[in-house]
């Protein structure tokens, strides 16, 4: 009775040892189990010819794609092993069908093939049980279906050794595609075995742990995979698509994706996750899409039914199936995207908790390793994010990665790029700084930080820094020369328009041109080039030089909107008005949105054709608007629909047309800024330093008003609002030159609703109380439009005339010499300048003023050339 259950807990332990993998305790037990079963020690001949083969594999693993050769002589004894088990018959059924399986992958590692599908073939696989099998043996099954797939795959197709009794059919006979089947069945029953396997010895190892005493002793190891478990896993699919069945390849992926996860097969998920996702966002689209929980389609657009292998069916079933995760409300993806960003999502969490991170030279393989399958992740995870726009959630998934990031210039490159496409331009700058310490002799990436310097920051210092390093490269930036000087001239451009000292705004004028005509000869046909040193030299009142140089862009980029417009308003600085609404019109044929040059049209068409013809640009510009953004302005309470009719009814026919009503909630598409020329839109002429600070005040106090007023808009991005307050206002502007201070009013007040506190809006105010008579009143808006921008020229010059009329003479001379100080160009206020020291006396300083105004006048286009963007 105690030999008995001695025997019984040293099959148990033995048992233990096989599952988990322990072979170097097999011979020991081996020896124990023979001192008590002395008549029969077949059983231990298979045990050591087992652990012996396991052992040399251990040693000498298969690699995947390499073929074994030959015998070894390590091997030798497995086979004497194994040989001796199987020839005395003394096992029982169940250990007889072990030697044959472990004899066949012996057959399989010397090479012998066909031997190794004899042994298969008298063994009947289909009747071993799953059910209650040792954990041990799930794997021995799993690795025998996986060999087996293995060397039919090597095997000739006409070999008569591959006749297999549980397939069913005649095995000389086979055609290409029913071996193409079975080799597919085999390779998917051998990766389900062996993920019920993994399953089932996790489940066996933590059962253990918490069974055993809490005395300190070894920590069991994870289980591996292997090469023949692998192959059972990943082999499949990969036929699948070599024969050009998506469907199936995409449908085995998510079987194994399904299945309850454990410890050995993690990496194993987060690779198939990532080629999933690939495969998703690379070759299907929304309409060949099925949902992981619906059947395959029968027909798909994904597959090549001119291969070989299309028509493979899974024709067989399991006694026992890995367990898959189940329960209510989980998420299932809707669209081919939707699965992607999920798998990517998991891949990336994964990848984070995986990472190998550690720099001792030990680690240093496998910390390669980990960075690149995060890499790859993360590209999948850029398109899959590009795609839809969702560059927010892109730039925070690379803020998890810098983790991998040290010294790694690509991940710091992606990173840039997600937070400039995000918009967060401050931290762009920062991280291309790294990119520049990485990757010193690539000159695109200062030239991307110039970009968001001069662009949205407006860090004009930070910006000639970059620019420099460009131009510093010499030879080494090849043709990015040229751009290294074009992104130079804007800095110095930008710079002479903030400077408040003429000698500085000419000293940075002059470096500018420099820099252009620097870049205009290093890149002849750049059209950029040509066009800035156009821009500048219009800027710098050399208005035919500029001409040149338009046209010459002209030449190189004939569509170019930005030359379009330069000529237009050069050909209104000749005072060619008619010849540049013409250029006007021809531009907005190809870009009938974009809102300056409409803005432009407005102006022109009140010298050209009335301002009738111009009140009719405002309502398009109000269509237009319409049609681009999907928002309501609460404030339309229906007075503004109409002003527009009401001044042209008694001159058009327009009682089929209506004005857009900002309160019906029609969609729209959302125009990209820069493409509107946003840039200049509504602070035309506060182009300075300091007015850009006072533009920021101005959003800072609109947003402030916003929330205390339920008539101003209080969601969504600022641009679409101060577009339609700009349209408002020049309607406006339109009504003040026909004297119709009551609806330049209503049309003052749409714009009022939007931003209360904005110095353009109070300038109007003040114009429309001019036009009404009343003084004080127009006085006190020009005082409070200052408060909030201490430099908006126009208003100085008003101020300037309106306390000339009041009589007092040096204040009104001191602030039109400040605004002189600000634009030296602004021919308004010389002019009001020489009217003041006229009253005063003083003749001389007078006639040099009006003659200064008289000049700027013959060069002086319709609007400022400073509402033409500047930008890299």
């Amino acid at each position: 009775m105690t030999a008995r259950k001695s025997g019984s807990r040293l099959e148990t332990e033995i048992e233990r040892c096989r599952s988990e993998g322990q072979w170097d305790k097999i011979p020991e037990l081996v020896r124990q189990l023979s001192a008590k079963l002395i008549s029969n020690d077949d059983l231990g001949e298979l045990l050591l010819g087992e652990c012996k083969l396991q052992a040399y594999l251990k040693e000498n693993p298969i690699k995947q794609g390499a073929s074994p050769r030959g015998p070894r002589p390590k091997l030798v004894e497995v086979r004497k092993h194994l040989t001796a088990a199987l020839d005395r018959g003394n096992l029982k059924a169940d250990y007889l069908q072990e030697a044959s399986l472990l004899m066949a992958k012996l057959c399989y590692v010397e090479g012998e093939y066909r031997d190794a599908l004899g042994h298969y073939s008298r063994v009947n696989m289909e009747d071993m049980q799953l059910a209650g099998a040792p954990v041990y043996r799930l794997s021995m099954i799993a690795e025998a279906y996986a060999t087996k797939g293995l060397c039919l795959e090597k095997v000739p197709a006409a070999s008569p050794s591959l006749s297999n009794k549980n397939t069913g059919s005649p095995s000389s006979n086979r055609s290409t595609t029913d071996r193409e089947q079975e080799i597919i069945t085999c390779y998917e029953k051998s990766g389900d075995i062996a993920l019920l396997y993994l399953q089932e010895a996790e489940k066996a190892l933590s059962a253990g742990i918490q069974n055993r005493s809490p005395k300190p002793g070894p920590v069991a190891q994870d289980q591996e995979l292997g090469y023949f478990l692998e192959t059972g896993l990943q082999r499949a699919h990969v036929i699948h698509f070599k024969n050009g069945n998506l469907t199936h390849g995409v449908g085995r992926f998510r079987e194994i994706l399904r299945a309850i996860e454990t410890r050995t097969t993690q990496n194993l998920r987060m690779t198939i996750a990532r080629q999933l996702a690939e495969i998703l966002l690379r070759g299907m689209c929304e309409q060949s899409y099925w949902s992981p929980l619906e059947d395959p389609p029968t027909v798909s657009p994904l597959d090549d039914h001119t291969r070989q292998g299309h028509t493979h069916s899974k024709n067989y079933s399991l006694s026992r199936r890995p367990r898959v995760y189940s329960g209510e409300n989980l998420f299932c993806p809707q669209e081919n995207t939707e699965e992607a960003l999920l798998l990517l999502l998991i891949s990336e969490s994964m990848a984070n908790r995986d990472a190998v991170l550690s720099r001792i030279p030990e680690h240093n393989n496998d910390r390669i390793i980990s960075l690149q399958s995060a890499s790859v992740v993360y590209d999948l995870l850029t398109i899959a994010l590009g795609r839809r726009g969702q560059y927010e959630m892109l730039s925070e998934c690379l803020e998890r990665a810098m983790k991998f990031a040290f010294e790694e210039f690509h991940l710091w490159y992606q990173l840039a790029l997600s937070l400039m496409a995000a918009g967060k331009s401050a931290r762009a700058v920062k991280v291309l700084k790294e990119c520049i310490r990485l990757k010193p002799d690539d000159p695109t990436i200062p030239l991307l930080a110039v970009k968001l310097c001069i662009g949205p920051l407006h860090w004009l210092d930070e910006g000639e820094c970059f620019g420099k390093m460009v131009i510093d490269m010499g030879e080494k930036a090849a043709e990015f020369r040229a751009k290294g000087y074009l992104a130079i001239g804007l800095v110095y451009s930008l710079k002479a328009t903030d400077a408040s000292l003429r000698s500085t705004q000419e000293e940075y004028q002059r470096k500018a041109l420099g820099a252009f005509q620097r870049a205009q000869s290093l890149s002849p046909t750049d059209h950029l080039a040509a066009f800035y040193l156009a821009l500048q030299l219009a800027v710098s009142r050399q208005i035919p030089e500029a001409l040149g140089y338009v046209r010459q862009a002209l030449q190189l980029q004939g569509d170019d909107v930005h030359s379009l417009h330069l000529l237009a308003l050069l050909l209104s600085a000749q005072k060619h008005y008619h010849d540049g609404l013409n250029i006007i019109e021809m531009a907005l044929s190809e870009y009938p949105e974009n809102f300056n040059l409409l803005y432009t049209k407005v102006k022109l068409e009140t010298m050209c054709r009335g301002p009738e013809e111009a009140l009719l640009t405002c309502k398009h510009m109000l269509q237009i608007w319409k049609s681009f953004y999907n928002l309501t302005n609460p404030s339309d309470s229906g007075r503004g629909s109409s002003l527009l009719d009401r001044a042209i009814a008694d001159r058009r026919q327009l009682n089929a047309m209506t004005l857009p009503d900002f309160s019906d909630p029609d969609t729209g598409g959302l125009q990209d800024a820069n493409t509107l020329g946003f840039s200049s839109m509504f602070s035309v002429c506060s182009v300075h330093a300091t007015s850009i600070a006072a533009s920021r005040v101005e959003q800072a106090l609109s947003e402030v008003a916003s929330s205390l007023q339920s008539s101003a808009p209080k969601h969504g991005p600022l641009h679409p609002w101060m577009t339609l307050a700009q349209i408002w206002l020049h309607a406006a502007e339109v009504y003040i030159g026909m004297s119709k201070p009551a609806e330049a009013s209503a049309c003052t007040q749409e714009a009022s609703n939007l931003f209360p506190t904005s110095h353009n809006v109070l300038y109007m105010k003040g114009q429309i109380a001019e036009l009404r008579g009343n003084i004080d009143e127009a006085k006190r808006w020009y005082e409070e439009a200052l408060s909030i921008n201490p430099t908006h020229v126009k208003t100085m010059q008003r101020l300037g005339l309106i306390l000339h009329q009041l009589q007092r003479y040096s204040l009104s001379e001191k602030v039109l010499r400040d605004a002189v100080q600000v634009n030296s160009t602004a021919h308004d206020v010389w002019n009001s300048l020489g009217e003041v020291l006229q009253a005063q006396g003083n003749a001389a300083a007078a006639t040099e003023c009006f003659l200064t105004a008289l000049e700027l006048e013959a060069s002086s286009p319709i609007l400022p050339f400073t509402i033409i963007p500047r930008a890299l």
